[in-house]
């Protein structure tokens, strides 16, 4: 019945903050809808930003920012994009570490964006 995931919202307690982060840390593109949502794309899938304050609806029943666990496919090594997070003075929580994907083994990484989200950055383990 289903076919895939279109788009998450992420509520977040900063919008530009958020931009910022997820463009610049995690090279995700950035669409403006309007003053209140913004897409960061992920090939044809978004995240989705919402403000804590939004007047949009409907939303959760409870959007809370940093209660995210959210994991994502890398297209880098994992050892170029831990570089690319030292330059940027970005810390790794965990990781790298052995973990089970949808599709398989996968090894990761985590790391908090500015509203406390765990963002798992994954690649395929090799075998």
């Amino acid at each position: 019945m289903l076919s895939g995931l279109d788009h998450l919202v992420v509520t977040v307690t900063d919008i530009g903050r958020a931009v910022d982060f997820y463009s610049r840390v995690l090279g995700l593109d950035v669409r403006y809808r309007d003053a209140q949502r913004v897409d960061l794309m992920m090939g044809d899938t978004a995240l989705r930003l919402h403000q804590t304050d939004t007047d949009i609806a409907p939303v959760s029943a409870t959007p809370t920012p940093g209660s995210l666990d959210l994991c994502l496919r890398c297209r880098l090594p994992l050892d170029e994009f831990t570089q690319h997070l030292e330059a940027l003075g970005i810390d790794v929580e965990l990781g790298p570490v052995d973990r089970q994907g949808a599709n398989g083994p996968i090894v990761s990484l985590y790391l908090r964006d500015p509203d406390g989200n765990l963002l798992e950055i994954s690649r395929p383990l090799k075998t």
